[in-house]
């Protein structure tokens, strides 16, 4: 094989995300999963700054260890979005909802969490 030959099988195409991994895979509920999924990491983020052991987060939450596990592995079948923020706020955490109409700019409205 050619040097030539060899560069041109080696190149793949780069495709920019959406920034949303699951609308780029073309799942069903994207905006629903890439939700819950921002809601989980801040949760795990204050369990991590809270330094709370599955155990304790568990018995703060009003969950079992198992759930918990689940919520610190990212397996978020069997969580809504309401519940997720309902779990934020058992931790002290304030959610809140800002609804406003999308810019021109974008084609599509959109969902998004924003943790601070």
């Amino acid at each position: 094989m050619t040097r030539t030959a060899a560069k041109k099988s080696t190149t793949a195409e780069i495709t920019r995300g959406s920034g949303n991994v699951f609308a780029d895979l073309r799942l069903p509920d994207a905006e629903e999963r890439q939700t819950k999924l921002r809601l989980v990491y801040a949760l795990n983020a204050v369990i991590d700054r809270s330094r709370l052991s599955q155990a304790a987060a568990a018995a703060r939450l009003g969950l079992n260890q198992p759930k918990v596990s689940a919520l610190r592995n990212y397996k978020l079948e069997g969580f809504s979005v309401e519940r997720l923020m309902t779990l934020l706020t058992t931790l002290d955490q304030d959610v809140e909802i800002v609804i406003r109409k999308k810019p021109r700019s974008r084609a599509a409205a959109r969902i998004s969490v924003v943790a601070g």
